[in-house]
């Protein structure tokens, strides 16, 4: 798998690694919004709330591409259309998701994460990654 730059490394601490790969503010957001909104073409992704630049889109989704958490393939009923799909590497970010998806709705009193989708990871996170696995592949 492609990695950062031996020069850009910092140092060899897996935190360090992750940063590397999905420190910056848009690249979990697209992961995020494959995961749990559903979203596949690149026009889904420029409808985001948070507003993505199209140019940091196509960077992001370059660099997701290259480091082997997303494919890509051509929509077979529009040929000028990409359908984006995380790979297990990518699947396997979930957790991590899941974990801040909890911490961010116990530090933000305006969270829009749905109260019963917070309990389900709390009760059962596994069964929730499971479902949502199975629901991409």
């Amino acid at each position: 798998m492609p990695h950062p730059a031996k020069d850009c490394r910092r140092s060899d601490c897996p935190v360090s690694f992750t940063l590397d790969l999905l420190g910056d503010k848009w690249t979990l957001l697209v992961v995020r919004d494959i995961l749990f909104k559903d979203k596949k073409f690149y026009g889904d992704f420029l409808s985001s709330e948070e507003g993505i630049a199209t140019n940091i889109l196509a960077d992001r989704l370059e660099k997701l591409d290259q480091t082997g958490i997303l494919t890509w393939e051509k929509d077979p009923n529009h040929g000028s259309k990409y359908i984006y799909h995380l790979t297990e590497k990518g699947l396997d970010l979930l957790p991590m998701l899941l974990e801040m998806i909890l911490w961010g709705a116990k530090h933000d009193p305006q969270t829009a994460a749905p109260r019963k989708f917070i309990q389900a990871v709390k009760k059962n996170r596994e069964g929730v990654i499971r479902e949502i696995r199975e629901k991409l592949r």
